[in-house]
């Protein structure tokens, strides 16, 4: 089984133990792994370090794609084995020693990283490891269920470590396409020019002298916890379908719309299943993180094609559509993030970029990251290359959180990630708010009216009526700005006096 994957015979005698393999990572190393969104990531040897860690003195950098799964982040975090993570996560374990101060967490626009590590802003890479189907008879890397910034660590990295995960179908190869992007200021543009365009390699081109271990695994990718639709999220959707039907209409769209990209999570996912119930069809998708609602869309009939930079799966859809991968593989392509979040390809091919906020503010401005101000989530993640980009830009919540003890639309956030000039529409269960063309003054109308639940809608309304009597461009009353957070740390809600709770 192993000389089948491994069609390069010399590099046999790299195989070793998980353990034996992390000895090549040392006490102060800047580390790059595979992994994108709980897909694809490196399995076996972070565990090891995690486990040297509890042992002996070992602080590393570690660069991914995204977020991990199998706990790894969880893992290492509690054995104290980061001292520095960069560009995403999602753990609840190391998001509290971030918000502790113990981790310093680089909260990075995934289309930046790599870019950062090609001109020594950051790195140079030590070791990168990388899970992979398989190696070819060049010492080519062939990914697994996402690619992330896989390439550029193999490409930059001293050294590369292999795992060869044996649950990965070897049918994934060929799905993958390796572009790297020449360098600067002599690049030449990029030539994606569809979400189907092929341009680079179906593996990760390294010099066989650099794999200085294989490690053979057989851990399954960490299912998703995406939550089927909801009958706030079906209404999410249901604004969003009649939304771009009216674009139809006026001309500005047609039905086979613009190329889709959607966060991650329950509400974008749930959005996406709109589509399937929607007028529209011959559908394109052009995104970072694959999950179920793309597969549904491609067994409904609605979607042609679809690229992204890894495959993310609820357990009961990965049992459906891995043993079926074959099916689907002509119409799929998996890219490093640098291109699936590229901006200049985003502008290009006129992308409907839809992701989650935290919270908006009045005037458009949107949180993704922060609780309270303070508290990272889990990072910005691909949702400002998109927001920047797109043709239109489209953030979803639901109006409230925690039974309503919270309002998802503030005078004004916390944290802005996406400011008001990247922001095109809103939506919450309530309504939708068309934001283009309109004036600070006008938005906040709009906002009001349409995205913001009855609990906290008349104490918006008075707010804004007292900001514009004080005047300004942009009028707020800067005292009263952040008092609805101020009154959820000290009071836990930020309900109006005399409220009550949402029933759930």
């Amino acid at each position: 089984m192993h000389h089948e994957r491994i069609r390069l015979s010399s590099l046999c005698d790299k195989i070793v133990s998980a353990e034996e393999a992390a000895r090549h990572i040392k006490d102060g190393m800047i580390v790059g792994m595979s992994g994108f969104t709980r897909a694809g990531e490196a399995k076996a040897v972070p565990m090891a370090l995690a486990a040297r860690a509890k042992t002996e003195p070992l602080k590393i950098t570690l660069i991914t794609g995204a977020s991990l799964g199998n706990d790894l982040d969880k893992q290492m975090a509690e054995a104290h084995l980061l001292s520095r993570r960069i560009p995403f996560q999602s753990d609840p374990a190391l998001r509290k020693a971030i918000n502790a101060g113990e981790v310093m967490f680089v909260d990075q626009h995934l289309s930046e990283t790599v870019e950062h590590l090609r001109t020594n802003q950051l790195g140079p890479i030590d070791v990168a490891v990388i899970e992979a189907v398989g190696i070819t008879a060049q010492g080519g890397i062939i990914p697994t269920t996402s690619v992330g910034n896989s390439a550029t660590f193999a490409i930059l990295a001293e050294k590369v470590i292999v795992e060869i995960n044996l649950t990965q179908p070897v049918e994934l190869e060929g799905l993958h396409d390796i572009y790297i992007p020449t360098r600067r200021p002599f690049r030449q543009p990029i030539p994606v020019v569809a979400p189907e365009s092929r341009v680079g390699l179906p593996f990760i081109p390294v010099p066989a002298e650099k794999i200085a271990a294989i490690v053979i695994t057989q851990k399954l990718d960490s299912a998703s916890t995406v939550l089927p639709p909801d009958h706030e999220t079906a209404a999410i959707a249901g604004h969003l379908m009649e939304f771009l039907k009216h674009e139809v209409k006026r001309g500005r769209l047609t039905e086979r719309l613009q190329p889709l990209q959607a966060g991650i999570g329950t509400i974008a996912n749930a959005v996406m299943h709109g589509f399937i119930a929607s007028p529209f069809s011959d559908l394109t998708m052009y995104s970072e993180v694959l999950q179920d609602s793309t597969f549904d869309l491609f067994d409904a009939g609605k979607l042609n094609f679809a690229s992204g930079s890894s495959i993310t799966l609820s357990k009961t859809k990965y049992d459906e559509v891995m043993p079926r991968i074959t099916d689907y593989k002509s119409r799929l392509i998996l890219r490093p993030q640098e291109i699936s979040n590229h901006p200049e390809i985003i502008r290009r091919l006129g992308l409907i970029g839809i992701n989650t906020a935290l919270e908006f503010d009045i005037f458009g401005n949107v949180n993704s990251t922060h609780v309270g101000g303070t508290h990272m989530m889990n990072g910005i993640g691909g949702s400002g290359d998109f927001a920047r980009n797109a043709y239109l830009s489209v953030f979803v919540t639901k109006s409230i959180a925690k039974n309503g003890a919270l309002s998802s639309v503030v005078p004004m956030v916390s944290h802005v990630d996406h400011t008001e000039h990247d922001v095109d529409i809103l939506i919450t269960e309530q309504g939708l708010a068309d934001l283009r063309e309109l004036a600070p003054r006008e938005r906040a109308r709009v906002i009001i009216a349409n995205c913001v639940h009855p609990l906290y809608r008349p104490a918006l309304e008075d707010y804004f009526a007292r900001a514009c009597a004080r005047g300004g461009h942009t009028p707020h009353l800067i005292e009263e700005a952040l008092s609805w957070h101020v009154k959820a740390r000290e009071a836990g809600s930020m309900l109006p006096d005399g409220a009550a709770l949402k029933i759930a």
